[in-house]
């Protein structure tokens, strides 16, 4: 045989090269397997093809994939673990630290999040969205004046910015600033007059205010736009009471029992609660453009 390879030109392949290219092979399999999995939303085997993909490489695209079905599987410390690799190796890159402040706050740990808002903003300190999410890290922290403070920042850069807006005015309002509350509540109602968290706001501030007829008029088109929005009825329920229309507070509350699932022994499963986070982080982020 040797002879023949000598004569022919038929050159002996390396084992170490067989090898590598196998696994080359293997791995483009894997990684494109997993992306068609992860576009037709198989995210439990698109989540095995990127995991056995990368045991064969460290490819930071596969390992950006792989971080993504994971949230969305819900198995978000493994995720937040993939982006941290993921900044290990791009240091410089603002979007991994935005995500990994998603998934902080999916994970409801605060202080992950404002650490990546920090790193982030150590890169780009002109991004409102970045602000924006460092708000909420600090909401979750308790932390109201720097909540404040840095929704304001990012209103003074977009100041069509509507969810800093919302987010500003509802942490003004449970803090009882009322008159700045208001503020915010009124640019909102006059901007998007059909949204359900603005007129949620609108209608809590009218209430603070002693406005109760105003708030219950609120209300009403708050259940017009979503007739299964549980607080609406219980907030309108207790304005009801206050205005003496016990019937009607009797049947508010009536209704918010029968759109509300826990309130009748069905708690959401923690699947459900994880893709209400999901839907809400990923409304402005989606860097690969893979879900849109």
């Amino acid at each position: 045989m040797n002879i023949f390879k000598a004569l022919f030109g038929v050159k002996e392949e390396n084992p170490e090269e067989k090898k590598r290219d196998d696994e080359a092979r293997k791995f483009d399999v894997l990684k494109y397997d997993g992306v068609r999995a992860m576009r037709t939303g198989q995210f439990d085997y698109a989540a095995q093809c990127f995991s056995h993909a990368l045991e064969l490489a460290d490819d930071l695209e596969c390992r950006d994939y792989y971080s993504t079905v994971l949230t969305r599987l819900g198995r978000l410390t493994e995720a937040y673990e993939q982006l941290q690799k993921l900044a290990e190796a791009e240091p410089d890159n603002m979007k991994v630290f935005i995500r990994m402040a998603t998934v902080a706050f999916m994970m409801e740990n605060y202080v992950l999040m404002s650490e990546a808002c920090d790193k982030a903003m150590s890169i780009d300190n002109t991004q409102p969205l970045v602000y924006f999410y460092y708000a909420q890290a600090c909401r979750g922290l308790d932390d109201v004046s720097n909540a404040v403070a840095m929704l304001s920042k990012a209103l003074l850069m977009n100041d069509d910015y509507a969810e800093a807006r919302l987010l500003r005015g509802e942490i003004l309002l449970s803090n009882g600033d009322l008159a700045e509350a208001e503020e915010d509540a009124d640019r909102l109602y006059a901007a998007v007059p059909d949204n359900e968290d603005v007129l949620l706001l609108k209608a809590r501030v009218m209430a603070a205010k002693d406005d109760k007829a105003g708030a219950l008029d609120i209300y009403n088109k708050v259940t017009e736009v979503n007739p299964f929005c549980a607080a609406a009825y219980r907030e309108r329920a207790t304005l009801k009471a206050e205005l003496g229309d016990k019937e009607g507070a009797e049947q508010d509350i009536a209704t918010a029992n029968d759109v509300e699932p826990q309130v009748n022994g069905e708690q959401p499963t923690k699947g459900q609660n994880i893709e209400q986070k999901i839907g809400q982080a990923y409304k402005n982020l989606d860097p690969y453009g893979i879900f849109s």
